[in-house]
């Protein structure tokens, strides 16, 4: 695994890279502390497997270089770092495809968690955040007892679409990787969204992780 951080506070990237390289020692850890070093770096490394990025550099307007990222590199996992836990903060960088929120104030414990879930292919959100669909868009209850995606009533092929969703990956690019027509691929990202009992992709991305974190509890 290629893993590229990007941080201008020189503590949380020795942190960052450290915890990385105890969980996953196997892990080609790339740490740099400005957006420009991180281009260079992808130039060198356009095949990284995942993205830890500040959402506050001082050479980068925050959500659009999130959104440059997405666009130039559309494979990678991205995963933000920030000062700031805002809902919609939140909510933007999940809406530009991140696969998880790691807030600066974190334990080291906690921290360590959070990566753990990210290195090996979940999402984390602040343990705050379903309160952001507390308009009645997801029924947190019925993730209780949940043991796999296709409790919910998808097929596998959807539960492999779900999967794709999730990382961010748009309808063209799911197509390709699965062999079948956009429109198909419209047609299985409805009917996920459906049995997750939500309207939108982020809304997917929030109900899935707290279906996770649900699991993770009931393991322990």
């Amino acid at each position: 695994m290629q893993v590229l951080i990007v941080d201008d506070h020189p503590l949380i990237l020795w942190a960052l890279q450290t915890m990385v390289r105890q969980i996953q020692p196997e892990a080609q850890v790339v740490a740099v502390g400005s957006a420009r070093a991180l281009r260079e770096a992808l130039m060198h490394n356009p095949m990284a497997d995942l993205m830890m990025v500040d959402l506050e550099l001082p050479d980068a307007e925050g959500f659009g270089f999130l959104r440059e990222l997405r666009t130039e590199h559309p494979l990678v996992t991205l995963v933000v770092v920030s000062d700031a836990e805002r809902p919609g903060d939140v909510m933007q960088s999940l809406d530009l495809g991140a696969m998880g929120y790691l807030p600066k104030r974190l334990t080291t414990e906690a921290l360590s968690d959070a990566l753990r879930v990210i290195l090996t292919g979940g999402i984390y959100v602040p343990p705050t955040q379903p309160e952001v669909l507390a308009d009645g868009t997801v029924d947190d209850a019925r993730y209780q007892t949940l043991t796999d995606f296709q409790d919910l009533g998808i097929t596998p092929r959807q539960s492999d679409v779900l999967h794709m969703l999730l990382q961010g990956k748009p309808n063209k690019e799911i197509a390709r990787r699965m062999n079948l027509s956009v429109e198909t691929i419209k047609d299985h990202v409805a009917a996920v969204l459906r049995a997750l009992g939500v309207n939108t992709r982020t809304q997917a991305v929030l109900a899935v992780a707290e279906l996770q974190k649900r699991r993770r509890m009931a393991t322990r």
